[in-house]
């Protein structure tokens, strides 16, 4: 269990990978749109991992029932809200919302810009009524390939104010980083901070990539950074972050089972992890129940939990003054 005297703060939590079945039934019925079951109990098993999928592409197929019911920027507008809703209900101080505009306008050809700032406006609103502090992450669905990439880096930058950070997701395997040089290089040249996916579904040499040719601060999951000593040691060293998201990495196939997920041994090579639950509607899951899985399966002590809860303010993309601001809030009386 995470410490309540703790800020608790959830860095990669796909906003489009949090979307709930009651809400993918309900815009289906608002917009006439048809879903290949007749009710919400039979939806559930379809937007939601039961067990292991074949591997990353298979896991992220689930998150497609969530997307093709967004006909409408009032329906990117009700998912960014609800994150902020199911973040304060389930404890979270500060969270960071990662989404992709071009695939949460891909099934209706919604304006990328139009969705930006209806995501934006949702999560401000949400922002504003719960108290959780919330800023969002760009991402590049690299699965689209090259030029949709660019299509969506350009709405990403017509929006800079609000997002914090760039990141890039989807094929890890198809679509390595070597192809994104030129835009991250603009992400960085626009103030945003860097956070990428890597060695979840490729070795470590896709580690050593986003660090060094997109200039990452953050690895999304990095799992494959256990077969890399000296990677280990250069990531502990310079704090590049890896934000853990062992269900998921379970889920997607990226380890056999949670119980020998590496997160143990970068603790103890003293790399700077923190915990998350990716797609939490996907995985069915929140982040008292990582916390739990890196306590009960995975063999974490409290001194070391406690630190990761720590790690995760530490990496947020945040100024050190709201960092104190966070530190500083008082949880006994929550």
């Amino acid at each position: 269990m995470y410490n309540p005297e703790l800020p608790l703060v959830e860095l990669h939590r796909h906003l489009d990978g949090n979307i709930r079945p009651q809400t993918i039934w309900e815009l289906a019925q608002q917009h006439n749109i048809a879903l290949p079951v007749h009710s919400l109990d039979e939806l559930i098993p379809l937007t939601q991992i039961q067990t292991q999928t074949a591997d990353l592409l298979a896991f992220l197929a689930r998150l497609d029932y969530g997307v093709s019911v967004l006909a409408d920027t009032d329906a990117c507008y009700r998912v960014a809200y609800e994150n902020m809703q199911d973040a304060k209900n389930q404890g979270l101080d500060y969270v960071e919302l990662r989404f992709s505009p071009f695939y949460m306008a891909r099934a209706f050809k919604l304006n990328l810009q139009a969705v930006i700032e209806a995501v934006y406006a949702g999560v401000k609103a949400g922002e504003h009524d719960t108290g959780v502090k919330v800023q969002l992450i760009g991402i590049l669905s690299r699965t689209f390939g090259l030029q949709k990439c660019q299509v969506e880096l350009d709405a990403l930058l017509a929006c800079r104010d609000k997002i914090i950070a760039l990141d890039l997701a989807g094929d890890e395997l198809g679509f390595p980083a070597t192809l994104f040089e030129s835009h991250f290089k603009l992400a960085r040249d626009a103030g945003w901070h860097i956070s990428v996916h890597a060695g979840e579904a490729d070795g470590p040499q896709s580690i050593w990539d986003a660090i060094n040719l997109l200039g990452a601060e953050r690895i999304g999951h990095g799992v494959a950074a256990i077969h890399d000593q000296p990677l280990m040691q250069y990531m502990a060293q310079h704090k590049i972050a890896i934000e853990a998201c062992p269900t998921s990495n379970y889920h997607t196939a990226t380890v056999t089972d949670t119980a020998n997920h590496p997160l143990k041994i970068f603790v103890e090579q003293g790399m700077c992890v923190t915990l998350s639950t990716d797609d939490p509607a996907v995985s069915n899951i929140d982040l008292a129940h990582e916390y739990n899985v890196a306590k009960q399966t995975i063999g974490l002590s409290d001194k070391q939990l406690n630190q990761i809860q720590l790690n995760a303010l530490d990496a947020a993309f945040l100024s050190e003054n709201e960092k104190t601001v966070l530190r500083s809030l008082n949880r006994r009386t929550i």
